[in-house]
């Protein structure tokens, strides 16, 4: 049903009264992926090619079945199911379960959440069935195959997720709903049907518990605010922001950790979530600044925040948090402490974006390019040690490398000596001066497929007092006949 109410919320492509069906190409023939209420009714389902459904229902309008857009809204409502816990997964192409362990005081019991969530499906147009279980696939069986009340042992066997050849061959052997299969030895049924017989019923029966694997890994500290009637003013939201930002520092404090990462989720009465995030480049746990990167995240967004028709629930987690100990405050009279540095880096990293403040960090290679990587400011991970030069002596390689290095053509008096001149973006260079070589050798395990070789850096300065760090690359006559010269970086 999700494809074809899909169609019918996103404009109303047809009267009312025209049933239709979702078609699509398999092996040369269109075929019907799904139809709506009116169609299956009428016995028109999927895998019915379209030329015999029209057959059947001359009026029968189809429309091309577009996947993409119904996983897009599986995955909006899945979103909207955050609402009632942090254990969401989404099963195949309609189906979504929701671990609710702990989760139900909001709502009094497990029947009033399920109410809750069966008046917001309705409310989006969504046709929906729900069901509570022990494990996650009764409770699906339960879902697909009755109304949410039945038992397990009086499903039929089509609920086990078998073959269709294997569901005939049950039925033809008597047996025809769960608790049939349910008093047998498992041994023979799994000679019988197959290995995987035994492991599906006993999931199915309870006996067996496969945990699901939530879409978001559940943060580590969630504090949320739920509002009896949708807050319609973004004032009021912010000020709610605010105050379960000091609730969670409360809780980081008490673990004696800080965040690093801090999400909010706002959401709204007609099922939209708007979804914030600030990163800091150092574990905090200060609520004001905190308040202080949402609020220019908020300033910096294209569309800013709307109510709309309220928001009903707000919420804020952090997915990401370091152990955090009290600091020293610095002596009066000293200058800017790390804690201002890390405040100035994220409001620029929340300002600019998290990607454009970059840091550099220690590559653990010998290989130039591979020796010093950036990445984001932000980025958790272990604080980069350069080495430390011992001398005054000007810098052995330049700070600027070019990436990829840039080929060059170089006139050198022996094979396997420095250049004399060499031509670099149609000019042409002569060499006053020359250090090296600085040998470097490839990784071994690149030379052992033939294709690392040995790269001779040399130092050298032309007639105009401009250095530049070149290499050869590959040893003359050994790794190859004629090796190439490369203009690799450029002393300040």
């Amino acid at each position: 049903m999700l494809p074809s109410e899909n169609v019918i919320r996103a404009a109303g492509y047809a009267p009312p009264e025209t049933p239709f069906a979702l078609v699509e190409k398999r092996r040369g023939a269109v075929c019907i992926a799904a139809a709506d209420a009116r169609a299956l009714a009428l016995g028109i389902g999927p895998g019915l090619t379209l030329a015999d459904a029209r057959a059947r229902l001359p009026e029968l309008a189809a429309i091309d079945h577009d996947p993409v857009a119904d996983h897009a809204l599986l995955e909006w409502l899945a979103d909207g199911c955050d609402r009632y816990s942090p254990m969401v997964a989404t099963d195949g192409a309609q189906g979504i379960i929701l671990d609710i362990t702990g989760c139900v005081h909001p709502f009094g019991d497990e029947a009033g959440l399920v109410g809750d969530a069966q008046r917001r499906f309705n409310r989006q147009g969504i046709t929906s069935a729900l069901a509570l279980a022990d494990t996650p696939d009764a409770a699906l069986a339960l879902a697909a195959n009755g109304d949410g009340r039945s038992a397990v042992a009086a499903l039929p066997v089509t609920a086990l997720r078998v073959d269709p050849e294997t569901h005939l061959a049950l039925r033809r052997a008597g047996l025809k709903t769960i608790g049939d299969l349910a008093g047998r030895p498992r041994g023979p049924l799994a000679a019988r049907f197959g290995t995987a017989m035994p492991v599906l019923l006993s999931r199915l029966l309870g006996e067996e518990d496969v945990r699901i694997t939530p879409r978001r890994t559940p943060p580590e500290v969630q504090v949320e605010a739920r509002f009896a009637e949708p807050v319609t003013h973004a004032e009021i939201a912010l000020a709610t922001l605010d105050r379960l930002m000091r609730d969670a520092a409360t809780i980081l404090s008490d673990r004696g950790r800080g965040g690093r990462r801090f999400e909010a989720a706002l959401f709204r009465s007609d099922g939209h979530i708007a979804r914030l995030g600030v990163n800091s480049g150092q574990p905090t746990r200060d609520a004001a600044i905190i308040a202080r990167l949402f609020r220019e995240r908020i300033d910096a967004l294209s569309d800013p925040l709307n109510p709309g028709f309220g928001y009903d629930l707000i919420r804020l987690t952090v997915p990401v948090t370091e152990p955090l100990i009290a600091q020293q405050l610095e002596l009066e009279g000293g200058g800017v402490t790390d804690a201002e540095l890390a405040a100035l880096i994220d409001r620029l990293s929340t300002r600019l974006g998290r990607g454009r403040v970059r840091r550099f960090a220690v590559g653990d290679s010998h290989i130039p390019e591979q020796t010093a990587f950036e990445l984001p400011v932000a980025e958790p991970g272990s604080p980069s040690i350069w080495p430390q030069r011992e001398t005054d002596e000007p810098p052995l390689r330049p700070l600027h490398l070019f990436d990829p290095p840039q080929r060059i053509d170089v006139t050198a008096e022996v094979p396997d000596g420095p250049p004399r001149r060499f031509r670099w973006r149609r000019t042409l260079h002569e060499v006053t001066h020359a250090e090296g070589p600085e040998r470097i050798a490839a990784e071994w395990w690149k030379r052992r497929n033939g294709k690392g070789l040995t790269r001779d850096y040399y130092r050298i300065e032309d007639m105009r007092g401009r250095r530049f760090w070149v290499f050869r690359h590959g040893l003359y006559g050994v790794e190859k006949p004629m090796p190439d010269w490369y203009l690799h970086g450029l002393f300040a």
